[in-house]
């Protein structure tokens, strides 16, 4: 795939990592140029601190939160400034004991070991992490049949950083194993302009105070998102000769590219309107509004629904999904009253 070949479709879809993520550039390096999170940063800044001072492994960390808000960027950043290893994977590629194992059996002493979408361990391998979280040794078996014998196996005391968008898949057992559980929350929009001011600077493109906070406002209050899109306002600037991002550049081209105001892209409107224009405003089943719209129940879950629910466009009954009178207005449709049994549905 060519490095501009995007698919403008999802270019607000945090959960998808586009090349964009994988040029590390633009993410901080230093605690104090993660811009956001004040709170966790502040005690995070503290415990790291309290680390390095008594020359200890920093406490185990499982960090919560909705995917483009910068929890790999942060397992990066305590890292660099305990000064130690940083070792990354995820989940779903531990797929037997022996390949975390192999990974824990290199590292050194207070190594940061990440663990992406953590809630995804097998069994087999989450409960090989507990003892090696808590005594710092493996549980090994040599042998087979009646002559099998389990051996502990001692590792270099470290630090294990876990990150899920979804806190309550994550076992109790593992997450009581955590001695702080920041959750991430999502960006305001003066600090997605900050951000985009940063980024901005990186990618040595100029970019309007008023054209920054627009973008800011379309981003769905996540950093990767704003970040993917000011690499494309950056490419619309280019191609008309212009060496500054302009709130017309901005508004043009957040057109083109379908997405609103208030970040809703193509998708997003056409969940709404399905389930106005086929259900009747609902209520509509999950099962259903997927087969609909051609999507899998959990990418209309975890992905789309969060967003229009916390806009206050959609809304979850008992009986299904149903498009808000605010869902309607921001359509520009007139929004129907429904009874429901116990009079008016709005």
């Amino acid at each position: 795939m060519e490095k501009e070949d995007i698919d403008f479709s999802s270019i607000v879809r945090a959960d998808i990592k586009g090349f964009e993520d994988q040029d590390n550039n633009l993410r901080p390096k230093m605690l104090k140029d993660f811009l956001g999170q004040e709170n966790i940063k502040s005690n995070l800044s503290t415990f790291i601190e309290a680390a390095k001072a008594r020359q200890e492994p920093l406490d185990h960390l499982l960090l919560i939160g909705p995917p483009g808000l910068g929890k790999t960027t942060l397992a990066q950043i305590t890292a660099h400034e305990l000064g130690v290893d940083f070792k990354v994977t995820s989940a779903p590629a531990l797929d037997k004991p022996k390949d975390l194992a192999g990974i824990l059996s290199t590292i050194t002493e207070r190594t940061v070991f990440f663990i992406d979408e953590i809630h995804r361990l097998k069994p087999a391998i989450e409960e090989m992490l507990y003892i090696a979280m808590e005594d710092f040794e493996l549980d090994w078996i040599i042998g087979q049949g009646a002559a099998a014998r389990t051996v502990r196996i001692p590792i270099p005391p470290f630090t294990l950083i876990g990150a899920t968008t979804k806190a309550g898949s994550v076992s109790s057992p593992l997450r009581s194993r955590f001695g702080f559980i920041p959750r991430f929350e999502f960006y305001t929009q003066n600090e997605l302009a900050s951000i985009i001011h940063r980024s901005a600077a990186i990618l040595e493109i100029a970019i309007e105070k008023d054209a920054a906070l627009l973008l800011a406002q379309c981003c769905r209050g996540t950093p990767r998102v704003a970040n993917r899109v000011l690499r494309r306002m950056r490419d619309f600037a280019q191609v008309r000769g212009q060496k500054e991002i302009t709130v017309q550049i901005v508004e043009e081209g957040l057109k083109r590219l379908e997405i609103d105001r208030i970040g809703l892209e193509k998708y997003d409107r056409e969940i709404l309107r399905s389930i106005i224009e086929n259900f009747g405003g609902g209520p509509v089943g999950a099962e259903t509004l997927a087969i609909s719209i051609g999507e899998s129940i959990d990418t209309l879950e975890d992905y789309y629904e969060p967003y229009l629910i916390q806009s206050g466009l959609l809304q979850r009954t008992p009986k299904g999904r149903i498009v808000t009178p605010k869902g309607y207005e921001h359509l520009g449709l007139k929004a129907v009253t429904k009874d429901n049994g116990q009079g008016s549905l709005f």
